[in-house]
């Protein structure tokens, strides 16, 4: 399969560096999925961060559900990543970092999830002021650009992990990595991938390594429920979690 093409200074994420972890692209709110937050506290879980998504970022007023549950996260160590949504480049400034210090004052966030971030080369010098306003609130904070494809390259220098993958199974299994990033650690980049068979879960772990994506989220979730309505594949928790921290966990040779 294509799984490639040929062959910074930025913090690695959390974990073991070279490990292959995970990242939680934003489950259902603390409320209605205890259950999925309290998964990511077991011990051995091989969670690099966690996207927390009050209301379309950090809601109105401080949650005591989601206190609680980034409290569960960060006294198990997982970093907690504020969901700010980029709109390919359309939010304003303002708004956005008022956001963030939301995320930061109420919540005690580490770092922040760009969801929706522009990849062309026009928008790299607006992204590049955003990322600094929010380095500018917190010295280290753990920034992930949510482009879900491989953008241009100087975004490399502006995020501390890029998302150059998220979308489908379908996709993914013939997808292929842009040459550029074989100049980065794998600890750079993070796939997300959603409708993978369980049977197929070995597959989808051997692509990321062999793409050289340090992060992912893989889910047997789709963007269609049983009675074929629209839904959030990522907001629940993967069928086969147990097998994901089997094959990912700190005893797990790599």
């Amino acid at each position: 399969m294509p799984y490639l093409t040929s062959s910074g200074r930025r913090r690695p994420a959390a974990g073991v560096p070279g490990r292959l972890g995970v990242g939680v692209p934003g489950y259902a709110h603390p409320m209605v999925a205890p259950v999925e937050w309290a998964e990511l506290n077991r011990p051995g879980a091989p969670v690099h961060w966690a996207v927390l998504n009050v209301a379309r970022g950090p809601g109105e007023r401080s949650d005591p559900y989601c206190a609680a549950a980034v409290t569960g996260l960060h006294e198990a160590g997982v970093r907690v990543l504020g969901h700010l949504d980029l709109r390919h480049g359309t939010r304003d400034f303002g708004p956005l970092v008022h956001d963030a210090h939301r995320f930061l004052d109420w919540y005690g966030v580490d770092g922040f999830y760009l969801d929706r971030c522009p990849g062309d080369r026009a928008a790299l010098p607006e992204v590049s002021r955003v990322t600094a306003a929010l380095r500018a609130l917190g010295g280290d904070a753990h920034i992930v650009l949510g482009h879900g494809t491989h953008p241009f390259p100087g975004y490399a220098e502006l995020g501390d992990q890029l998302v150059t993958f998220s979308g489908s199974w379908s996709d993914y299994r013939w997808s292929q990595v842009a040459e550029w990033t074989a100049d980065h650690s794998p600890e750079r980049f993070c796939h997300l991938v959603h409708g993978v068979p369980r049977t197929h879960l070995e597959e989808a772990v051997r692509i990321a390594r062999w793409q050289g994506a340090g992060t992912v989220w893989f889910t047997d979730r789709t963007r269609r429920g049983r009675r074929g309505e629209a839904v959030d594949p990522w907001e629940a928790m993967p069928g086969y979690w147990d097998e994901i921290v089997s094959r990912l966990g700190p005893g797990v040779s790599e």
